[in-house]
């Protein structure tokens, strides 16, 4: 799989670090329940096609990369940096 970064373009997917899916995970209360500890650390949704991906760029510029990818095909839809997609968000 080839992963296009904005900034230094396409390059092999072993520069990236996968961080996991790319939203808002709502962290517990500290006094939340175990049970709700547990949920929050190790359960995550694990889709069959679309999806939304946080990527580091480790191997090259440490860019924190969006990737929009589907999961059947492994193919990338788009990519776009993290810090421009919180923007987007923020407006």
């Amino acid at each position: 799989m080839r992963i296009t970064c904005p900034i230094c373009g396409t390059r092999d997917r072993r520069e990236f670090y996968y961080q996991g899916a790319a939203l808002a995970l709502e962290r517990p209360a500290p006094d939340a329940s175990p049970e709700t500890w547990n949920d929050y650390i190790h359960l995550r949704e694990n889709p069959a096609g679309l999806t939304r991906d946080l990527w580091q760029h480790e191997g090259g510029c440490g860019a924190w990369v969006v990737v929009t990818r589907n999961t059947v095909s492994h193919e990338i839809l788009a990519t776009a940096l993290a810090s421009e997609v919180k923007k987007g968000a923020a407006k």
